[in-house]
């Protein structure tokens, strides 16, 4: 009985990546981010928080959550005085420059190492600005893939529910397959009842046929084994009736031709006289052969007797049997189709019964209400991101302003400046890559800290998150905080699962469904709900027994041999044996004349050739007509003889084991006929319960697979698990990863904005116009050796 394999659904694929991609950069975000908060979840802690406690406790645990953010703390304290502090230092550094301090007057000290000094700031700046660079483009990237994750994040999560609900869908589906194929033991259990005559009417009859076949093939044996010994032994009396026969015909032929030859013979005379005509007569008398008349009649009295019609009506009585099963069976057939019939409705109930409907509806009603409120939000949030995108692309645009300032004043300023003028006669063009500079430093000052309180916003809230979540996600810590009850209000995962009292454990459930294991075994559903009671017929089955109990078959008596055809076959085995044929065997082995007629007429033929003339052609006549006679009984003997010889062989091994296979045949009757007469009541009754047995075992087998089947196949929650990890995918690896690397990015740029301004500044004089000139002069080239003693450059100012 072919159940079949319960069909698995076909999932959509998993979540589409943005389409950009910076690993290197999230992975030096999460580095930081773990050298930030290097602790475990704290698991008791925020289990704590969920429980109502004392004022005192509560202070301890807040303290407790402050150690355990105490990088965060950190970062942020740096951050907020970055917001403070840089702004403040700008209008400082700002006032300071336009009271002609912190190099606000235009006047520039010349000394022997303003170039060296020049280009080591030159290529600082350039160095500064190519990291700025850098981390705006990783910024502008970051940016535009948390935008592509954000909108992306509801194809993704429709996708991933469509395929929960593909999942949920196929649980009853599942569930009316199984219970469908309960119409295959049905199927096969009626045509069992409607086919009960062949079928247990045939398991009866071969059961009965097991103990007599043997009997019937011995009986049938030695009955084919008597009528062959019959044929041999009419053969044998006809072929000796034959020979007789013959014999006398050819005696009557042999004498007149004697008479004829000793009448030549005289008148040859003297030359003749040594032919001696002794071998003219038969060595052998057919008529001494035994008689067989006595076998003939013993035989053929057991042919008479009819032994082999009935031992076929033995074998006509077990071919009806299949029909009398069928007709006597009616009764029992039409109360077990009744209950076949109340078997079939049962195994239909089960799907109201299996909890595993219940949790489909409470997750699907989860699923729908999620599915609403993403649909609800997917707008404004879109809307938001839209806003935030351009929000963080001015801010980029910044820096990249910073950047443009820094590279114009790198490329103008050398272009510009020229080693022999002066710093007051410098060229327009040197001047405008060193008002540049400036406008980079005065930029980088207005707007850093709109950059670092960006950066301290997604730092917090993405960073927090991606620890708290995503790190604990992988650790698996975040199950065993879903796992303590009450944690979560309003969360209860037994309730969601429609499991009122059990304690769905989250970790375990999670463990399972990532190893394709069913429904039933993740959620326990044997600790509430038996199978073995939802699936129990015995009471149907046990009616079906009763009424196999009451069925009485019954069967003409099997008789194999009466007493007569017993006696007949042993005193036939007896009076079978045959007479003696040793001396018509030794007779038969002999010439059939006593002496060799061609011999003869060769003599004659050679005394033709010697004697006169008148009796020359007599003894060539009377030689032709002995070869001719020679011929003929060669040719009228050969065939009887050569028969008669056979049979005898035939006849003779034949009988050598008759009494012996006679006395087995008729012992192995008996106790055939004994045991049909002892057991055959025992074997029509364990032919009924092997019937029984089968017809059952039809339920028992569909029972055991319908276990196997709802606790093994049913349910199968790797899809729940893939669901999972496609949210984790889409939070942590999509979106949090884009927002980290975002503000990595942004702050990275940030903190690289302060030696940007420093070494600007600092660059910027060498490009800029001055207003006062300092004129280095090297006065051992202008005076005497004689008056050079102090070598001191003067300077002089010029207005």
């Amino acid at each position: 009985m072919e159940l079949g394999n319960v069909s698995q659904p076909v999932y959509g694929p998993g979540p589409e990546a943005p389409g950009s991609s910076t690993p290197g950069l999230v992975g030096m975000a999460h580095g930081f981010l773990r050298l930030v908060q290097p602790n475990a979840l704290p698991i008791e802690l925020i289990a704590d928080f969920a429980q109502p406690q004392s004022e005192e406790a509560i202070g301890e645990q807040v303290q407790e959550l402050l150690l355990y953010e105490l990088g965060f703390l950190v970062c942020m304290a740096i951050g907020l005085l970055f917001i403070i502090l840089v702004p403040l230092v700008g209008w400082c550094f700002c006032c300071c420059r336009c009271c002609g301090n912190c190099g606000g007057r235009m006047y520039q000290k010349q000394g022997q190492r303003m170039g060296c000094r020049r280009r080591a700031l030159w290529t600082s700046v350039l160095l500064v600005s190519a990291l700025l660079l850098a981390g705006d483009v990783c910024a502008f990237i970051s940016n535009a893939r948390f935008s592509q994750a954000v909108s992306g994040t509801f194809p993704n999560v429709n996708n991933t529910l469509d395929n929960v609900r593909t999942y949920l869908a196929s649980i009853p589906q599942q569930i009316d397959f199984i219970i469908d194929s309960s119409d295959v033991p049905l199927g096969h259990a009626n045509r069992s009842l409607q086919d009960i005559g062949p079928n247990l009417g045939g398991m009866i009859a071969s059961g009965i046929r097991s103990s007599t076949d043997g009997a019937l093939g011995s009986l049938q044996s030695l009955l084919q084994g008597m009528e062959m010994l019959a044929a041999a032994f009419g053969s044998i009396a006809s072929t000796r009736s034959h020979l007789e026969e013959l014999q006398s015909n050819y005696s009557q032929q042999l004498t007149g031709l004697r008479d004829s030859l000793n009448q030549t013979l005289r008148r040859c005379g003297h030359p003749c006289d040594s032919v001696s005509l002794d071998g003219l007569a038969f060595s052998s008398n057919f008529s001494m052969i035994p008689s067989v008349e006595q076998q003939l009649e013993a035989l053929g009295d057991v042919s008479g007797s009819n032994i082999s019609a009935d031992l076929e009506k033995v074998n006509s009585t077990l071919d009806k049997t299949p029909a009398k099963v069928q007709e006597q069976s009616q009764d029992v057939v039409t109360k077990t189709q009744d209950q076949l019939g109340l078997i079939g409705q049962e195994v239909r109930s089960l799907k109201e019964q299996l909890p595993l409907l219940d949790v489909e509806e409470s997750i699907g009603a989860f699923v729908g209400n999620a599915v609403s409120v993403l649909e609800e939000y997917r707008e404004p949030i879109i809307t938001l991101d839209g806003l935030r995108w351009r929000v963080c692309a001015v801010l980029c645009c910044i820096v990249l302003l910073v950047v443009l300032c820094n590279v114009v004043g790198l490329l103008l300023g050398p272009l510009g400046l020229k080693e022999s003028v002066l710093p007051t006669q410098r060229s327009s063009l040197s001047n405008a890559g060193g008002n540049f500079f400036m406008a980079g430093v005065g930029f980088s000052f207005i707007f850093s800290w709109l950059l670092m309180l960006l950066v301290l916003i997604a730092f917090v809230l993405g960073g927090n998150i991606y620890m708290l979540v995503c790190e604990s996600w992988r650790s698996q810590q975040l199950f065993q905080l879903l796992d303590t009850p009450g944690l979560i209000p309003g969360f209860n995962l037994s309730e969601l699962l429609g499991q009122e009292g059990s304690t769905a454990n989250f970790s375990d459930m999670y463990r399972q469904c990532q190893q394709d294991a069913a429904l039933w075994q993740t959620l326990h559903l044997d600790q509430s709900v038996s199978l073995d009671e939802l699936l129990n017929i015995s009471q149907y089955t046990g009616e079906i027994s009763k009424a196999f109990e009451k069925m009485n078959i019954t069967l003409s008596p099997i008789s194999l041999l009466t007493q007569r055809q017993r006696d007949l076959l042993l005193n036939a085995s007896r009076a079978g044996q045959p007479p003696d044929f040793t001396s018509t065997l030794a007779q038969l082995n002999q010439n059939v004349t006593q002496g060799s007629l061609p011999d003869l007429a060769a003599e004659l033929e050679k005394l033709a050739d010697e004697a006169g003339i008148k009796v020359k052609e007599e003894l060539k006549a009377d030689a032709r007509k002995l070869r001719e006679l020679d011929k003929e009984m060669q040719t009228s003997f050969s065939g009887p003889l050569q028969s008669l010889k056979e049979n005898i062989h035939s006849v003779q091994s034949g009988t050598v084991q008759l009494e012996a296979q006679t006395k087995a045949a008729l012992d192995k009757a008996s106790e055939t006929q004994e045991f049909l007469e002892r057991e055959m009541a025992n074997i029509i009754k364990n032919e009924t319960w092997a019937f029984l047995e089968e017809l059952l075992g039809f339920f028992e087998t569909y029972i055991s697979w319908a276990k196997s089947r709802l606790t093994g196949d049913v349910a199968r929650c790797k899809p729940v698990a893939q669901t999972l990890d496609n949210v984790e995918a889409i939070t942590c690896d999509y979106i949090l990863d884009s927002l980290n690397a975002f503000w990595f990015s942004l702050g990275w740029c940030t903190f690289f904005l302060l030696p940007s301004i420093i070494l600007a500044v600092k660059l910027a004089k060498f490009y800029r116009r001055m207003d006062i000139a300092d004129v280095y002069r090297n006065e051992e080239l202008e005076m005497p050796p004689t008056f050079n003693f102090y070598k001191i450059p003067r300077p002089s100012t010029r207005h």
